[in-house]
């Protein structure tokens, strides 16, 4: 099972943690993968309403591309990230019930499950049936570490 820490956080939210650099590192380095909000104006920025924090590019998008989940926050990330770091993981979703990631995976939003193989998220809000799931991401991420 993939585990996918939401912004950051591994039990339960910390608002003015989540999508901070020197968070979302700490996470990784504990061996989790993370779900980060990211920007681009100039420059990518994470940031969950707006950007806010300023990215070390080659620090998060090549030492770690691997365990990142980018979430584009505008079109212009979208744009940069197609262009830019075709090997990262990036999606766009609002609320649609699912999104597919540039890698083809398939990130489902609460209260969706069970899809076949796919990403949930949130699941603990709903409840959500896990059995056909390849991953989960959540604010709660430690507790899905069996």
């Amino acid at each position: 099972m993939i585990l996918i820490s939401h912004r950051g956080n591994i039990s339960g939210p910390i608002p003015n943690q989540e999508n901070h650099p020197d968070y979302i590192l700490k996470t990784l380095r504990q061996g989790y993968d993370v779900e980060v909000d990211v920007w681009y104006t100039d420059k990518l920025m994470f940031g969950h309403d707006h950007p806010q924090y300023e990215v070390d590019e080659y620090l998060f998008f090549i030492t770690w591309r691997d365990r990142l989940w980018v979430h584009c926050k505008n079109i212009e990330a979208i744009n940069y990230f197609k262009k830019q770091y075709s090997l990262v993981k990036y999606f766009w979703h609002e609320t649609d019930t699912v999104t597919l990631t540039s890698q083809n995976h398939i990130w489902a939003y609460p209260g969706k499950q069970p899809i076949k193989n796919s990403i949930a998220v949130m699941p603990e809000l709903y409840n959500d049936d896990l059995s056909q799931c390849v991953g989960v991401c959540s604010d709660y991420i430690q507790n899905y570490n069996k």
